[in-house]
């Protein structure tokens, strides 16, 4: 076991947790701490560096998330092997040439029910109206009359400027704002994604998935495979097997499962598809604002020195759904087919729009409006996990500390569709895993696989690298109020 020195007081201004993060991270990936050396004890760290436990707990916390590091049950944290993927990032750039269904339900049904315990849901309650409305009024103070036109098909050109610089901040992104599409939602960007990397490519996903884009690629004539989830989300090896064009990904929080991707397997993702030329990752950051231990996962794209990532977001969660407006970062090579085949494309968002939600991020509205939404949201994720923790029913507990809802597997004689209907009967709407898993049978009938040696998946997920015996509920809590997630459970009390 090292001993670890680390200069808590000089440097920049952050939390002390962060600092140790940022220390044992760099000595990690240079190669300081070498494959399989055990870091000490949380408590031997913190009485070392005269700091609480907890900061140390929260600093390793973070390095397991991203995987860095490993925990070995009773033996304690060793360092993973990570720095020989790591190296590949600066290899010489030249190696690199040899609508929607679900969700409109759930938002439909939403108004219908006392309460919806809906994934997609966000609080409206603490919007910020008045910004909102004040930044309109300024955008029609002058008589504009290119506020009229359609502007550029991209988007303006100041709103993807503002959206490239939040990107760089808070998710790592490396991106310029030529490199940025802005569009209506993101099944937009996904049926002109299907354009520009043109026809019949194959398209790999996670199961249970989005099924939005499942769906998407799926009536734009791709073939789609799915593999199912393991506790560290997709298996690269898997991935080989299969030899897709196209694999979509959430690495930093599955929907739905909730799972965050190591960085090895990151990399791994990154060196599968640098070795042929016509492969790419998309990736989706879903949920990634919301984070509510430690600080947020790095996006793949911010690691990507091969411009092998596709990168989509949306502000659906972090502002409004209604808003419409999703945006891509496009490698170069890609951004230049863009321009061939689709540039002469208009814009899908009003132009009005993009300048209230230009002046939104650039006047520090977005970040002051991100941090109270966090806060918020922690307060309703922290009661709903106290309230699930007194419950007998409740087995375990998956994907919490982060996005919007949380997954709970029940102990009952039940199965998942009686226990969703018998709550819909007294007005309470909640969703089951099995609602995200597509079968083998609605699976691509085309679905082409390379490697005689790789099975499809068994029709049934294996979640955490298990198949669930037991019903497992999503639980969404964005929208509802305490008294709402108290009187919910008290009435699947009864149900269960």
């Amino acid at each position: 076991m090292i001993e670890i020195m680390i200069d808590l007081q000089g440097g920049a201004k952050a939390p002390l947790y962060e600092k140790i993060y940022e220390y044992i991270k760099r000595d990690v990936i240079e190669g300081k701490i070498p494959v399989g050396e055990k870091l000490p004890s949380t408590r031997l760290l913190a009485k070392h560096l005269s700091v609480s436990r907890s900061t140390v707990e929260m600093a390793y916390e973070q390095l397991l998330a991203e995987g860095y590091i490993k925990a070995e049950p009773c033996r304690g944290f060793f360092v993973c092997d990570i720095t020989e993927l790591y190296e590949f990032g600066h290899i010489e750039k030249d190696f690199k040439h040899t609508f929607t269904f679900g969700k409109k339900e759930q938002e439909e049904t939403a108004c219908s029910h006392v309460i919806d315990f809906s994934p997609y849901a966000i609080d409206t309650m603490h919007f910020p109206y008045n910004v909102w409305r004040k930044l309109n009024k300024n955008a029609l103070l002058d008589d504009r009359e290119e506020l009229l036109l359609s502007g550029d098909g991209q988007g303006d050109y100041g709103l993807r400027k503002a959206i490239a610089a939040y990107l760089h901040q808070a998710r790592g992104v490396n991106c310029q704002p030529d490199q940025l599409i802005i569009g209506a939602g993101n099944e937009y960007l996904e049926i002109l994604l299907t354009q520009i990397l043109g026809r019949n490519k194959r398209v790999l996903m996670e199961n249970p998935t989005y099924l939005q884009a499942y769906h998407t690629f799926l009536n734009m004539g791709y073939q789609m495979t799915l593999v199912s989830v393991e506790e560290d989300g997709i298996d690269p090896q898997k991935v080989r097997n299969y030899d897709p064009d196209v694999v979509y990904i959430m690495p930093s929080h599955q929907f739905p499962l909730g799972t965050v991707m190591p960085l090895k397997q990151r990399l791994e993702l990154l060196k599968w598809a640098l070795e042929k030329e016509e492969r790419y990752l998309i990736e989706d950051d879903h949920d990634s604002e919301y984070r509510y231990r430690g600080k947020p996962i790095p996006s793949l794209q911010s690691v990507d020195h091969f411009e092998k990532v596709i990168y989509i977001g949306t502000f659906s969660k972090s502002i409004a759904p209604s808003l419409r407006i999703s945006y891509m970062v496009l490698p170069p090579e890609l951004l230049k087919r863009y321009h061939e085949k689709c540039g002469f494309y208009s814009t899908t968002v009003p132009k009005i729009q993009q300048e209230i939600l230009r002046a939104f991020i650039e006047e520090g509205h977005f970040e002051r409006h991100l941090n109270k939404m966090r806060g918020i949201y922690r307060a309703k994720h922290d009661f709903l996990l106290a309230e699930l923790k007194k419950r007998s029913w409740v087995e375990k507990i998956y994907g919490d500390h982060a996005g919007l809802h949380v997954l709970v597997q029940v102990n009952t004689e039940k199965k998942e569709t009686e226990i969703c209907d018998l709550a819909e009967k007294q007005g309470i709407r909640i969703y089951g895993i099995s609602e995200y898993v597509v079968r083998k049978s609605e699976q691509s009938c085309n679905e082409t696989v390379r490697n005689k040696n790789a099975s499809i998946e068994s029709e049934k997920n294996n979640f955490a690298g298990t198949v669930p015996h037991k019903p497992i509920l999503l639980l969404g809590y964005g929208r509802l109020g305490e008294d709402e997630i108290q009187k919910g459970l008290l009435i699947l009390d009864t149900i269960i």
